[in-house]
């Protein structure tokens, strides 16, 4: 076994690490059906509160470890699942558009996935469309199906870049986001005040030209 391969978490600490732009999964990962897996986190929940103490006698308790795994499985984490994933339609570009489209402050929530407490923020997102054009909510629902899983901002970043231009059929995509990290705030160093903030440029948004176009919209707008 290579001895480099696992690192301990006093190696890793609170730094940001990441092994790829796939969110790691068991090839396993859904053959468990979804009313089985809140089945499961509801009963292994439950023992983590009496571990830590809590009465689950108490009113307000006794219904928290179903409600934790209902929110694990069937929202804040059902990005996992690839059934989950937007269908995006896909129209003739009949205008011949060939200039920069730009969905800008779509508002997002999820989670980190080194404490598994959130980070939200906005991202923005533009691509340059070519023979096909897609709706633009469809933008809205990609960004949203990647943020409802375990993440790391950087991953989020890449994975809605990736996803657009495979989607979308088209090389030139460029992804912003802007984030608020409680695992910062919360505990930590405890700073309630900065925010993180990753880019991915493909294709002509890597060149300087069309790099500052969307880099200037984004100033524009805030």
């Amino acid at each position: 076994m290579d001895k480099n391969k696992f690192v301990s978490y006093d190696e890793i600490g609170d730094n940001h690490i990441s092994t790829s732009t796939d969110t790691p999964l068991r090839e396993d990962a859904f053959e468990l059906d979804d009313d089985t897996k809140v089945e499961l986190i509801t009963k292994h929940f439950r023992e983590i509160m009496q571990i830590m103490g809590l009465d689950l006698t108490d009113d307000s308790l006794k219904g928290t470890p179903k409600r934790v795994a209902h929110m694990y499985v069937k929202e804040v984490f059902s990005g996992l699942n690839p059934k989950n994933k937007p269908k995006v339609t896909l129209f003739n570009n009949n205008y011949q558009y060939d200039e920069v489209v730009m969905v800008r402050d779509i508002t997002f929530y999820t989670m980190c996935e080194h404490h598994f407490i959130p980070f939200f923020g906005k991202a923005h997102v533009a691509y340059i469309p070519h023979d096909k054009v897609a709706g633009l909510s469809k933008v809205n629902r990609l960004v949203q199906f990647f943020a409802r899983r375990p993440q790391v901002q950087e991953r989020l970043t890449m994975q809605i870049a990736k996803e657009i231009s495979e989607q979308f059929h088209t090389a030139d995509v460029a992804v912003a986001i802007e984030a608020s990290h409680l695992c910062v705030a919360a505990r930590g160093v405890e700073d309630t005040t900065s925010s993180t903030v990753t880019t991915n440029f493909m294709g002509k948004f890597a060149e300087d030209e069309y790099k500052l176009q969307f880099l200037g919209s984004l100033k524009s707008g805030s």
